[in-house]
Parts: C-alpha cells; sequence; structure tokens
C-alpha cells in the first residue's frame, strides 16, 4: 500500500485518457485537443477528469489561458510521453509478424498539393497497404509547423521555403515546379512574349501566395523572385486557396503570380497562364518531427510519399537536394 500523501495510477488506467491529456498539453485547451485528437471536447475532458480522479491531485489551472500544467501535471506529462513512446516502440517491433503496417497516420498538407498528389497517393496506399488508415488535415503552409511539431499531424507537406523554424523538422525533397504569371487575355502583359520579364509584371498590381499580415510569406518563392531582380513585391491581395486567386484574377483586381500546381489544380478558363523569367520555383518536401516516434503506419506513408510519382508539371528536386533539417 503507497505511504500516506503518495499516490499511483491503477494498472487499468487506459492509454487513450494519456492520449488526450496529452493533446490539451500540446495544444493549450481542450476544444484544440479534441480537433488534434479527433475526439469530442466532452470526451477529451472526460478523460481529463478520470485521470485526476486516479491521481488525486489537478492537473490542470483551468483559470489560465491557455490553460497551464500545475506541478503534478507536469511531472505526469513527462511519463505520460515515456509510456506512448514505449507503446509506439512495442506495436513498431511487433510490424514484422503481422505481414505489414496498419494503424493510423495523419498528413497535413497545403492547398495544391492536397488536391494535385495527395488523392493518386491515397488510392495506390488503399491498394497495397489497406490497413494503414490515412486521416488527411488540410492546413496553409505557414500553419503545418505548428501541427506537426504538436502532434496534429505525423507527417506533412509543405514548400522548403519558408524554411520550417522548428529544428527537429527533417524534409525529404519531393519535387520542384516553376512559378507562373495569370493574367486576363484583354490584359497589356498578353501583348509581351513568354517569358514575362520580372520587371514587365512589377508594374502592375500583383496577387499573390500566403497572407498580407503576415511577415513569414515574404519568404515564399514568389517574393524571392522579385527580390532577386531588384523589386521588392507589395502584393495588393493575397490568398492561399488557388482558386480564389484565379477569381481575384478574373474580377479585375491584378496580375496573379504562383506556383505551377496552384494552376494545373484550379479551374482557369478564360485567364492565361504564362511563364515568367527566373529559376525560383517552388520545392516541395515531406516532414517529419524527429523528436516525436513514428509509428509503423506513419513509416509506411512517409516511404510511399517518397517513391510515390511526382505531380504532373513538376521535376525532381533540383541536383544535389537531400535530406534537409530546419536551421537551429
Amino acid at each position: 500500500m503507497p505511504a500516506r500523501g503518495f499516490y499511483v495510477l491503477r494498472t487499468d488506467t487506459r492509454l487513450e485518457w494519456f492520449v488526450s491529456f496529452l493533446g490539451v498539453v500540446d495544444t493549450g485547451s481542450f476544444v484544440a485537443a479534441a480537433e488534434a485528437t479527433h475526439r469530442s471536447q466532452p470526451r477529451v475532458s472526460m478523460h481529463v477528469a478520470a485521470l485526476e480522479r486516479e491521481v488525486g491531485l489537478p492537473l490542470f489551472d483551468r483559470r489560465k489561458r491557455p490553460v497551464e500544467l500545475t506541478g503534478a501535471g507536469a511531472v505526469l506529462a513527462m511519463h505520460a510521453r515515456a509510456v506512448l513512446r514505449e507503446f509506439e516502440a512495442a506495436e513498431a517491433a511487433m510490424a514484422p509478424w503481422r505481414g505489414g503496417a496498419r494503424g493510423l497516420v495523419t498528413l497535413g498538407c497545403y492547398p495544391s498539393a492536397s488536391a494535385a498528389f495527395v488523392p493518386a497517393l491515397l488510392r495506390d496506399l488503399s491498394r497495397t497497404s489497406p490497413d494503414v488508415k490515412v486521416v488527411l488535415v488540410e492546413r496553409a503552409t505557414l500553419e503545418l509547423d505548428h501541427a506537426l511539431t504538436t502532434g496534429e499531424v505525423d507527417i506533412c507537406l509543405r514548400p522548403m521555403s519558408p524554411p520550417p523554424t522548428a529544428p527537429s523538422m527533417v524534409g525529404h525533397p519531393l519535387w520542384r515546379e516553376p512559378l507562373v504569371v495569370l493574367h486576363p487575355p484583354d490584359h497589356q502583359l498578353a501583348e509581351l512574349p513568354e517569358p514575362l520579364t520580372v520587371a514587365a509584371v512589377a508594374t502592375h498590381p500583383l496577387i499573390s501566395i500566403g497572407r498580407l499580415d503576415d511577415a513569414q510569406s515574404a519568404e515564399f518563392e514568389v517574393y524571392r523572385l522579385f527580390r532577386e531582380h531588384n523589386f521588392e513585391l507589395e502584393p495588393v491581395q493575397a490568398t492561399n486557396q488557388p482558386q480564389t486567386l484565379v477569381e481575384l484574377i478574373r474580377a479585375g483586381l491584378g496580375v496573379g503570380v504562383t506556383n505551377w500546381l496552384a494552376v494545373h489544380i484550379a479551374d482557369t478558363e478564360g485567364v492565361w497562364i504564362r511563364r515568367i523569367e527566373g529559376n525560383c520555383g517552388r520545392q516541395v518536401a515531406a516532414y517529419r518531427d524527429m523528436s516525436r516516434p513514428m509509428n509503423p503506419a506513419a513509416r509506411s506513408l512517409l516511404q510511399r510519399i517518397v517513391q510515390a510519382p511526382r505531380p504532373p508539371g513538376t521535376q525532381p528536386p533540383q541536383s544535389g537536394a537531400e535530406t534537409v533539417a530546419a536551421p537551429g
């Protein structure tokens, strides 16, 4: 019997309680944890409450926003992560005896790659590895790093620029694609030959990818291309949705500059697609977080991603592009 003042978890404590508990730890709220762990918010709350009853102590200070761990909660979080890591290691060790990977894996992706690359990937995976179930989470590029490092996703597909902010993120380069200009058929640029010069494009109101109010958008490939030619891109509007960009152009708000796959998946009828000078295209990679273990399903999916055919209109990664880690 434990000494007075000490508490132990019963041996029948469920692992899913730890998953919900760590979801709250990583996201800072019960609502966000529910979304990240694919559970309902009441279920997450029930799991945490059950843990607190077993421990006999509060695990979170719910008066804070975001919620904060108590001293006991911080200690339990450390051990909960260790327990789940050991469980995943045991799961991985059994893979050779099961005849293949199985389980759930969450894939994060930005819009154009999600539409142009992921459907064929999932189709082929369902044929070759039917026991691997993939949950697709679509986010803007600049939101994917947080999703990966907090465990909301196991793998993410994202452009290599802007570079990831987390040192633990390691990428496997997949393809590169050119940048293109979009404009109406009766636009002044229609009179110019291809490739269009950056100087000619820069004289018009521009619509780009990203967000106007996010400084990190300035690291996207389009902005870099303009800087390489001594121009500072100051778009009148920006969006992460390819079809929205096309509709903004149709509405006469400006000339679009974006990546090729965004054009490939959008309805561009009535809009001209033109080549632009320079070699500053987009490179895309599949990223994982090295600080988190990968279950067999995630490893199987990552292998499929690296081996999958490139989307139409893209080229192999630049010569010498190997597995890369975020700076730090």
